[in-house]
């Protein structure tokens, strides 16, 4: 995960930092309103796919209601074509600051319907096909575009249900293994009786790296709450991999287990600290892969 306050003119750098790495995904989140200055994914990971050739390009996620779907739709297939077909479309519905709704005109509490409405319009475009826009099929004159999966953010019930019906990857965050294995599998029960194929597994891992697990603990409690504005102590333990290097990326085997396929690793750290993170994970990983 690119750090979503970066100033975006260092964004190029620590994508390609992280492609020379060796990870496999760069991915971007968005805010209109957070507390501190967020870029958009869009924007963001159309710079960091002009500085890399390789990696995927996941937006984690786009908070798909603020948006006109035809527009996300447009944007979608804009950067996938921008970055010669690495774009996945990650998508979620948002609602922890309900001011940036409000900055856009969008109720806070039609978020979800608003969400489940814009999917099946976007998966039409980007596949090419008529959608039907205010009753009335309509052909939108799609970029021709390859297939862009669609990851469906969040850990409540009706995410892993909205991945079911309408998304490649089911993605939570801030959840326990136990709660990805449990979350696919309904997801997957879900996309069985819409007869699509099944749904792969994904997590936003935010993570805490230092050289004692204690440190590392103190770093995740202390910066998640700077976040979310709220006390996260109780989640860490079982939600937050933290440790060494070494730790956190045998605690990401524990979601892999799980049914994580693909892990977006999302360093919490201080000001400055974020290319020292990926750095000591990717060395990690280089050796366990060995």
């Amino acid at each position: 995960m690119l750090p979503p306050t970066a100033d975006p003119g260092e964004i190029p750098t620590l994508a390609a930092r992280a492609e020379q790495l060796g990870f496999d995904l760069v991915a971007a989140g968005e805010h209109v309103l957070f507390g501190s200055p967020t870029s958009n994914a869009f924007v963001t990971l159309a710079a960091a796919a002009a500085a890399t050739s390789r990696v995927r390009l996941v937006s984690a996620v786009t908070l798909l209601p603020l948006y006109p779907a035809v527009l996300a739709a447009k944007l979608a297939a804009t950067l996938d074509r921008v970055s010669a077909g690495r774009f996945e479309l990650g998508v979620g519905v948002g609602g922890e600051n309900p001011a940036e709704f409000a900055a856009c005109g969008v109720p806070v509490s039609a978020r979800g319907r608003r969400t489940d409405e814009a999917l099946p319009v976007v998966r039409a475009y980007l596949a090419g096909e008529t959608v039907t826009v205010e009753g009335e099929p309509t052909r939108l004159d799609p970029l021709p575009v390859g297939p862009v999966p669609v990851w469906v953010g969040g850990r409540s019930e009706a995410a892993m249900r909205r991945a079911g019906r309408a998304g490649e990857v089911w993605m939570p965050y801030l959840c326990s293994p136990d709660r990805v294995r449990r979350g696919l599998r309904l997801a997957n029960d879900v996309a069985a009786e819409q007869g699509r194929p099944p749904v792969t597994g994904g997590l936003l891992a935010w993570s805490a790296v230092a050289p004692t697990r204690a440190a590392a603990r103190t770093l995740a409690v202390g910066t998640l709450q700077r976040i979310y504005g709220q006390d996260m102590d109780r989640l860490v333990d079982a939600c937050v991999p933290h440790g060494t290097a070494d730790d956190v990326v045998a605690r990401f085997a524990d979601y892999a287990e799980a049914g994580a396929e693909s892990i977006l690793f999302a360093p919490l750290c201080a000001a400055g600290g974020h290319t020292a993170a990926i750095e000591e994970v990717g060395a990690a990983l280089a050796t366990s892969r060995a």
